[in-house]
């Protein structure tokens, strides 16, 4: 009876406004598959992932893990267990075995369960395999109120693939989770896809573009339609553009009058 009460009372307290929002803009504060603490945090053998099946940086990768330690003093190099499991989540289809975390140990002269606690402790290490196309959906505040909402760019992506917040498709293709903020707040809604994306840097009036990767980007300015269009090409093998998918320079402004196209002369502001 007291628990009835309570919800009522909760109820009442809504805003009316919400309450009349149609019922794709309603949100669960948990939408996402639950994850049992055990996936948190402890290691199971399975067949595709047990310490019997060998790991090792092979060729770019082993190179670049010996420059990846180079830039540390070899009294401090356990500080590359970061950029070392990054690496070899790179090297091994995006996600961390118990191989590879071993592996790392070995390579950094530490305990094994020192980079347990690295890989455990970062939500950026999978430490199971996800698709292909890792797709992030930031559902953060600004996400979730920028545009038409990340509530819309997730349900697209969850009816279009035909899987939940939390799983892979059977084709393994596509995983899709839920993310925190990645740092696109003012072209929200955003997704990003696997680790790498393109970097626009202004520097004063000239647009420099950091390429990171081919196949791998942040998408911003997400519509329902613009992202399903995002999907498409990653299953036909496209290239898809990364960045704004509205026409937006950047973050830039959407109307032109108001974008900033030349130095300004006068640094006081005061005409």
């Amino acid at each position: 009876m007291a628990l009835r009460l309570a919800a009522r009372s909760l109820r009442s307290q809504v805003p009316s406004t919400y309450l009349s929002l149609p019922q794709v803009a309603r949100r669960t504060l948990v939408s996402s598959c639950a994850v049992r603490s055990d996936v948190l945090f402890v290691h199971r053998d399975t067949p595709y992932n047990n310490a019997s099946i060998p790991f090792s940086f092979v060729g770019e990768y082993e190179q670049e893990a010996k420059d990846i330690i180079s830039k540390y003093p070899p009294q401090y190099k356990k500080a590359a267990v970061i950029p070392l499991l990054h690496l070899a989540q790179k090297q091994n289809d995006n996600w961390v075995s118990i191989s590879a975390m071993n592996h790392v140990a070995d390579v950094l002269e530490m305990p094994p369960m020192r980079v347990y606690e690295v890989a455990t402790f970062y939500t950026m290490f999978n430490r199971s395999p996800v698709g292909k196309f890792f797709v992030q959906v930031c559902t953060t505040t600004p996400c979730m109120l920028g545009g038409c909402g990340s509530t819309a760019v997730l349900e697209a992506i969850e009816n279009h693939l035909g899987i939940k917040a939390g799983h892979t498709t059977p084709d393994k293709m596509f995983t899709v989770i839920e993310v925190e903020c990645l740092g696109a707040c003012s072209n929200a809604p955003m997704i990003q896809i696997n680790d790498e994306y393109y970097v626009r840097i202004f520097y004063n009036t000239h647009t420099h573009t950091h390429t990171s990767g081919s196949s791998n980007a942040e998408q911003e300015d997400l519509t329902p339609e613009s992202v399903v269009k995002v999907l498409d090409g990653l299953a036909r093998g496209e290239h898809v553009k990364p960045g704004p998918q509205n026409g937006r320079l950047t973050s830039a402004p959407d109307n032109k009058n108001r974008t900033l196209t030349e130095e300004v002369c006068n640094h006081r502001f005061d005409n």
